[in-house]
Formats: C-alpha cells, sequence, structure tokens
C-alpha cells in the first residue's frame, strides 16, 4: 500500500485497501457510538465545535471533543456527523495535519465558512430533518449564523443541552481541574477586587440603560475581577467559572473547594454586605440567571464570550448587550503599576532570550541542537526567572 501513495506521510482513501498512516486515528467504534446515541435522540446531524463554554482561546483536554471524536489535534475545526456521513472543516493552517491524523471515516472540507458547512448540511440531511449541537458550546453570533443557513429549508436547528460527545466519551474523559484556585499577591495587582467591583457597579449607574447586572462567561473576566489565579487550561492563568454582578451583590459560580483559605478569606471578608461574593455551584449558574431574570432587570454582557445557551435564558427586553464587557474593556486598560510590572515582565524574558541566543551560538556549530531541545532549553532559561509561572503558549521553534 505504501507504493500507492506518493506520500506515507498522508491519508490516500482512493487506495485499495485505503493507505493510513501510522499517525492516524481509528474513529470507527467512536463515530458508531455517537451515531447510535443521535439515533436514540432523534438527531439526523450532530455539530461539534473545537471551543468550551467560555469560548476559550485554548481549551483543557477535557473539553476537547472534537480532537477525541476525531484524531484530529488542531486548534481550529468544526465537525458534523450524520449517520452515513462525517466531515471536518478546519482552516489552511492544518490541513497537512488532517490528511495524517484523520481516517477515512471522515471528509476533510477545506473551506471553514459555516455558509459551507450550512450547504453540506442541506445536502446530507432531507428536508423534516433535525440539525443539534451543545448550546454552550456556539457563541450567539455563530448560532445566529448556523440559524440563518438553516432558516427556510424545512430543517430544525435544535439546542440539546446532553452533551452528545460527552455521553459517548464516559468514563474515559479526562476529570474535571481539581487543582488549587489562589490569589494574586497584592504586589501584582493594580487595584483590589474590591476597587475593580465599585468601578464596574459605577459604570452600570452612569449607563443609559442603567443594567442591574453583568454577566461574565470569559474566563480571564472573573479571574480578573477577583485577582484570582488558576491553571485549568494548559499556559493560562484562569480557572472554570461564571459571575454575576449586580448593584448589591456578587455571585461567583465556582467549585469552591478549590479555593484557597487565602482566596476564600478575600472573598467572604465583605459578608454580609454588597462586597460579599456568594460561592456557588459552577453547574447552577443558568438556574440561578433564568431565576434572576424574573425580575424587573437589566443584564449586560459581552457577546464574544458569552454562549448562546446562557443567552437564551435572558428576554430580549432585558438585554443590554456589546461585543465585550465592561470587565473586559477595564481589563485592557492597563494602570500605572500594571505598566511597570508588564515592563519589567519584558525585561526578564529578554535576559532568559539572550542567555537561549548566546546558548544558540556555542551549541548550533557542534551539531548537539535540533529544533525541539532547543525549545525546550529556552523553557528551562524562562523557568529560571524569578515569577516565571510557565509560558503562554507552546514555544514555536524552526531553523533553515
Amino acid at each position: 500500500p505504501q507504493a500507492a501513495s506518493a506520500r506515507t506521510d498522508v491519508r490516500d482513501c482512493s487506495a485499495d485497501p485505503p493507505y493510513l498512516p501510522p499517525t492516524a486515528i481509528n474513529t470507527t467504534a467512536r463515530l458508531a457510538a455517537l451515531r447510535g446515541t443521535m439515533r436514540a435522540h432523534s438527531v439526523h446531524a450532530y455539530i461539534v465545535p473545537s471551543t468550551d463554554a467560555h469560548m476559550s482561546e485554548y481549551i483543557a483536554e477535557r473539553d476537547s471533543r472534537l480532537g477525541w471524536l476525531t484524531g484530529f489535534t488542531g486548534s481550529a475545526g468544526t465537525v458534523v456527523v450524520t449517520q452515513d456521513k462525517a466531515a471536518l472543516w478546519t482552516d489552511s493552517r492544518y490541513w497537512t495535519q488532517a490528511e495524517r491524523q484523520l481516517d477515512c471515516n471522515w471528509e476533510l472540507q477545506r473551506t471553514p465558512w459555516i455558509e459551507s458547512i450550512g450547504l453540506w448540511i442541506l445536502e446530507a440531511v432531507p428536508a423534516g430533518g433535525d440539525i443539534s449541537l451543545d448550546p454552550f458550546l456556539f457563541s450567539i453570533d455563530t448560532w445566529n449564523s448556523y440559524s440563518q443557513a438553516l432558516h427556510g429549508s424545512g430543517r430544525t436547528l435544535r439546542p440539546i443541552e446532553t452533551n452528545l460527545v460527552d455521553e459517548v466519551w464516559g468514563d474515559q474523559r479526562p476529570p474535571p481541574a481539581s487543582s488549587e484556585i489562589y490569589s494574586l499577591p497584592a504586589e501584582f495587582t493594580g487595584s483590589s477586587w474590591q476597587e475593580k467591583v465599585a468601578g464596574i457597579r459605577q459604570q452600570m449607574e452612569q449607563h443609559v440603560r442603567r443594567p442591574t447586572a453583568v454577566l461574565l462567561s470569559g474566563l480571564e473576566e472573573t479571574a480578573w475581577l477577583f485577582n484570582l489565579r488558576g491553571d485549568d487550561i494548559p499556559y493560562n492563568p484562569v480557572f472554570y467559572s461564571y459571575t454575576l454582578l449586580t448593584n448589591t451583590s456578587i455571585s461567583l459560580f465556582v467549585d469552591e473547594t478549590r479555593l484557597s483559605a487565602a482566596a476564600r478569606q478575600s472573598l467572604r471578608a465583605g459578608c454580609p454586605g454588597p462586597l460579599c461574593v456568594e460561592l456557588q455551584k459552577y453547574r447552577q449558574a443558568r438556574a440561578h440567571l433564568r431565576r434572576y431574570v424574573q425580575g424587573n432587570v437589566t443584564i449586560w454582557l459581552g457577546t464574544e464570550y458569552t454562549t448562546y445557551g446562557l443567552y437564551s435564558v435572558i428576554p430580549q427586553e432585558k438585554l443590554l448587550e456589546d461585543s465585550y464587557s465592561p470587565v473586559m474593556l477595564a481589563k485592557a486598560v492597563k494602570n500605572a503599576k500594571e505598566q511597570e510590572l508588564l515592563r519589567a515582565a519584558h525585561v526578564r524574558d529578554a535576559v532568559a532570550v539572550i542567555q537561549y541566543l548566546l546558548w544558540l551560538e556555542k551549541m548550533v556549530p557542534q551539531g548537539k541542537v535540533d529544533e525541539f531541545s532547543g525549545a525546550q532549553h529556552i523553557d528551562m532559561l524562562r523557568q529560571a526567572q524569578k515569577h516565571s509561572r510557565g509560558p503562554s503558549f507552546q514555544s514555536i521553534s524552526a531553523s533553515g
């Protein structure tokens, strides 16, 4: 079979028998199980994205549903599975990688646009069919785009809150994060969380629509607001959470058993009162929101980080929408102390890079360095610098 394939590191599904490189993952059993679950839910097509419930750029292993189902580990993609077809859409960065990792159960689609996904679905699913997805994994805009693509086609877009991939993944799915959520030491914060909350509440009061609450779904937003950090997602100092901040109360939805004693003390210092953080279960965010919107309220949110699953709970007339929440915008403006800390961090990083370049000058002529060992070495030099918490992404290393 190798001779049939000009490049033996990519699949050749037209060969007989098909040629698969050793990097391809056999997904036959996973697809069969998913299709069984789809039949049980009367679903004709199921859409799986490469995001998590917070629209994070990087995701934890536990949220890598697309990766588990397909074997494809690129950071961006969308999958649609029907009873007799399965397709992956991804952009040009990943086409070669997909041909190495997918088996012949999958069609690779080289146009990542939702219009093209919609057209494929219309061809694959007869009129009267149900197209489903997990509403907690789709942004408001993405949901609307699918809705539009299928509008008037006689096919129904139906959100299902049970994630069908999770159902099939079962106990093989990596467990939820369990490491400690800690307070950022005061010397690294531009202002206390109480000052940040007061600033956001002031913006609420001054807004012409007078919102009664701000809903935070982006993980960076909650981490920044409360000066808390975690490591639930590789390379990102965040933890799974939602926040509902009203004029008089603060609800933080998080696994509270993971909060360090100091973090819990910092959040509970103002109890009872308007600067008391009420800790609630992470899973309760939607139910809590549903109760809250019964009242005479207006909820301010950023559409970029809010999923359709949360958004759909809020009646349209009780919504105040911006692309980014006031917390995301406040976080983007660094005060003098934060600017000073950023500059100092860059100086420490520059020292590590200069050490690395010197080391390369010595080692490369001896033929002792490849791209991988080089990347490992710079990681080590950075780690040796004071206050290092690890790189912000996996080192990208290349030569020649």
